[in-house]
């Protein structure tokens, strides 16, 4: 019998190995390396660290090499990826590399001389190394890096001839390729590479095409077992998403030992309890997250950069935090941003569910927005709690399953949100979704919470057959209440706000409602404050608007009708059993 088992290793079965480091937290905390001992293959290690500290970085005053600006993080890093290749085997023993570090560690100049070492190190004849920057700008820039480094040597100007106009570079003696490609455009068809490494993951992870992009790029390496993947990336400007949340917490995954690849994840990000007690804020915390710090990053440009930031609102506070500390932000806050942003996370119950809410609430009321095949299906159901009264909140979305193409830059998150299950995509909105609404409804009123009138509020624009559908199982039109939109929900706009920040309003933390509330922008009208889709763009509002309806139909007070009489006598039954 064939023995595949050296294969297995290499396509990340029981990787020979582990690159867990459970121990992360407390090293990041004492300052210690962030690569936990690997049997590295020191020969090849040393090679090329001696090749990587001889490149010289092109536009520092002096052309200092690498060597001499770097710090022993950097080192650390390039043995690794180097030094796990068997050179007898010639095979690479982890074969992807992820590094999470913020602005200003020298994550441009670290890429070019990491991509210009694998061309040097490489003896695969015509191999494909690709250096993927996030916007065509940034490949220009790192195009002169890599230029630059090997204007700076002689000996490397005898090696590689550079075609400028092609942005690329080509080893002379084997003829491979180093081509500096953009995310903003097709990167790659067709991959052929040996050597990856993409610049900003973020950028290229968000984007619709991203998955194909990523399993073309690994799906080269799988007949090229001395090339590596390599990611350098800092946090991503808003919430992640598609792509770049998937590589995220693969890394993490792995680091944390959850998950066995042949993979290197080095994270320099906070602990999760650290970041959300915004510690971030003292500068004490800034040496953890920044290895550069003190040489091409500064803490007092960060403190400047803080209170700037403190200064423009939580916007920018926001982006500073990603940026430059690598904080994940749980719900993005824009310009104009909707003020229940701010306190949408502290509101959150995640043990609360739709069933908890109906058992627990005296009255519900139900709210309904949206629908166009390029839009979404939004409902909400708002309880008030018997004894606290508290407001409950849960959501829901449908969408036709053609909004993945007619809006494609939002498409991975509505994937995401559909494997979440707050969202269902459908092929027929009037006969998958509606019935799904009206069974909420009739649900609610079997359990006596729903009001006798006014429990159901929509916006009266587009929803004859969701009224024609409710009619047509029992419902009057007493129980449907039209709420008109834009000035007139300025109380229910400016009212959840308060109660969330109060606690008197709780949600069941679901990831839909914190991207439709991310998504919210406000304009002033008069003395009102709107939100409304066109200032919402493509990132859908919906269910937040669905939201509003039944804050507006809570406010007035409503009273639950009570349960029939044979829902009375079924419960005396279920008690007595």
């Amino acid at each position: 019998m064939l023995d595949f088992s050296e294969d297995l290793e290499g396509m990340g079965f029981d990787p020979a190995w582990s690159t867990a480091l459970p121990d992360w937290e407390e090293r990041l905390l004492a300052g210690q390396s962030l690569i936990p001992d690997l049997p590295l293959f020191d020969e090849v290690a040393e090679k090329a660290l001696r090749i990587f500290k001889r490149l010289r970085v092109p536009d520092l005053t002096g052309k200092p090499t690498f060597g001499e600006i770097c710090e022993d993080w950097v080192f650390d890093f390039v043995r690794v990826i180097f030094g796990c290749y068997d050179p007898e085997a010639k095979r690479r023993m982890l074969r992807e590399f992820f590094l999470l570090v913020p602005k200003k560690n020298g994550k441009s100049a670290i890429s070019a001389g990491i991509i210009m070492t694998a061309a040097i190190m490489n003896d695969r004849p015509q191999a494909e190394l690709y250096l993927i920057a996030p916007t065509q700008k940034i490949a220009g820039i790192a195009f002169k890096t890599c230029s630059g480094i090997i204007a700076a040597d002689d000996d490397l100007k005898k090696l590689f001839k550079v075609q400028t106009h092609q942005k690329q570079i080509t080893h002379l003696a084997t003829e491979a390729v180093i081509m500096i490609l953009s995310a903003d455009g097709d990167v790659v068809t067709g991959s052929k590479g040996c050597y990856i490494l993409v610049d900003e993951t973020h950028v290229l992870g968000s984007k619709h095409k991203a998955p194909e992009v990523f399993i073309e790029l690994r799906g080269g390496l799988k007949s090229r077992p001395e090339g590596f993947f390599l990611q350098i990336t800092t946090q991503s400007k808003e919430r992640p998403t598609g792509q770049f949340e998937k590589e995220l917490q693969t890394a993490r995954a792995v680091r944390d030992g959850e998950l066995r690849l042949p993979m290197l994840a080095v994270m320099y990000e906070l602990p999760r309890e650290m970041a959300e007690a915004e510690q971030w804020r003292d500068p004490k915390t800034w040496p953890m997250v920044n290895p550069n710090l003190g040489r091409s990053v500064h803490i007092e440009d960060l403190a400047n950069d803080l209170r700037k930031a403190e200064r423009e609102g939580p916007e920018a506070l926001a982006l500073f935090a990603s940026q430059h500390l690598n904080v994940e932000v749980g719900v993005g806050m824009h310009s104009g941003r909707w003020v229940g942003v701010d306190y949408w996370i502290g509101a959150a119950r995640p043990d609360l569910t739709l069933d908890a809410i109906i058992d627990t609430s005296e009255v519900c009321v139900v709210g309904v927005d949206g629908g166009g095949l390029d839009d979404l299906l939004g409902l909400g159901v708002l309880g008030r709690h018997k004894e606290t009264k508290v407001w409950q909140h849960w959501g829901k979305a449908w969408a036709d399953r053609d909004v993945l193409k007619l809006r494609k830059n939002i498409a991975p998150e509505l994937l995401a949100l559909e494997a979440e299950g707050d969202l269902t995509l459908v092929d027929n909105l009037e006969l998958e979704a509606i019935p799904e609404i009206v069974e909420t409804c009739l649900r609610l009123r079997r359990a006596g919470v729903l009001p006798a009138e006014d429990g159901i509020g929509m916006d009266p624009e587009g929803v004859a057959k969701i009224v024609d559908a409710l009619i047509e199982d029992g419902f009057a039109i007493e129980d449907i209440r039209a709420v008109s939109q834009g000035y007139k929900l300025n109380a229910a706009i400016k009212a959840a706000p308060v109660k969330l920040k109060n606690g008197s309003m709780i949600h069941c933390d679901q990831r839909i409602m914190s991207w439709c509330v991310s998504n919210a922008r406000t304009e002033a009208r008069g003395n009102a404050v709107i939100v409304t889709k066109a200032q919402s763009g493509s990132a859908k509002i919906d269910p937040l608007m669905a939201l509003f309806n039944c804050v507006q139909l809570m406010s007035w007070n409503p009273v639950g009708q009570g349960t029939s009489g044979l829902d009375d006598y079924m419960k005396s039954l279920r008690s007595a059993a």
